[in-house]
């Protein structure tokens, strides 16, 4: 039973064991069903003490394109927390089945610095448990502090989908929200993405969802290729908006399409500088130059 507690984990947890984990789950689900209440658990997990490897994040910053610096990157705060994410998905009071869910959409506060030598505490929790048209959504809501601080420095909220699972309880949406038509504007650049793009991000964050790592682990999983990960690709838009996002900013993606590899990726840029009241912002989105398709948009806003 939750108890809104939160339960103090003694390291960051595993993903390859939390991956494993999830598959034996799906599998006592199917055989002993879902929930017939589903409710979110009321307890938080957190891990204190996280120290950040310096190779690590310099391999990160190499990756995705962004500067040499002792400042953590957003992205890198992302997927330095991630594990401690996916442990509350895995929780066995956790009503959605971890495996198979979608990333919709990411939203990170990164209030103020964080560098390498910073000691951090974390949190993750989820909530907004809801329908969609097409199955369940919730949120992992995930704070990052300095080690003994109270105000979080970086926060972040990953909304993901399970897509075909439909709750008792929970009420699908009557309609589905219009989305514009995209008409792919003139590009400001152009990614060249090689098959290997999803093992090389799962070296610097740790995730190695098999539907990232090569054709035959995605085809297993019922993906015609490899796809690349979302985070990967907001990191790298986040990273080439540079400079003009500021120390503090808001960063928000949402996923539309997802990415095969390999691929060709186009990408616009719009920054607008601030004045008065007016915070500077970037937008930028993603599409493939074949197909026309939108792939991914968002923007930065400075705090």
């Amino acid at each position: 039973m939750s108890t809104g507690q939160p339960v103090i984990l003694g390291e960051m947890p595993s993903l390859s064991k939390l991956y494993v984990n999830a598959a034996a789950q799906a599998a006592r689900r199917r055989i002993l069903g879902a929930h017939d209440l589903p409710a979110l658990p009321g307890d938080s997990h957190e891990v204190r003490g996280v120290a950040v490897d310096v190779g690590n994040l310099t391999a990160y910053q190499h990756l995705v394109g962004e500067t040499a610096s002792d400042v953590l990157p957003a992205g890198f705060i992302h997927a330095l927390s991630f594990p401690l994410a996916m442990s509350v998905l895995n929780r066995d009071d956790f009503p959605l089945p971890l495996l198979g869910m979608i990333h919709l959409s990411n939203t990170v506060a990164n209030l103020r610095p964080l560098v390498f030598t910073d000691t951090l505490d974390m949190t993750s929790r989820v909530e907004n448990l809801r329908g969609h048209r097409a199955g369940t959504q919730v949120d992992v809501v995930t704070e990052v502090r300095q080690a003994g601080r109270a105000l979080p420095c970086w926060r972040g909220v990953s909304t993901y989908l399970a897509k075909g699972v439909f709750l008792p309880g929970i009420d699908k949406p009557s309609t589905a929200p219009a989305r514009p038509d995209f008409t792919a504007p003139d590009p400001t650049a152009s990614w060249q993405l090689g098959v290997d793009t999803g093992r090389a991000y799962a070296a610097v964050s740790g995730d190695f969802n098999p539907i990232h790592l090569s054709v035959l682990s995605a085809k297993a999983l019922g993906m015609r290729r490899s796809i690349a990960h979302g985070m990967y690709l907001a990191s790298r838009a986040l990273a080439d908006v540079g400079p003009a996002r500021g120390d503090a900013f808001t960063w928000d993606v949402s996923f539309d399409a997802p990415v095969f590899l390999p691929c060709r990726v186009a990408l616009e840029i719009r920054s607008t500088h601030g004045g008065g009241a007016e915070p500077g912002r970037s937008d930028f989105v993603a599409w493939s130059p074949r197909s026309g398709r939108r792939h991914f948009a968002g923007s930065v806003t400075a705090l």
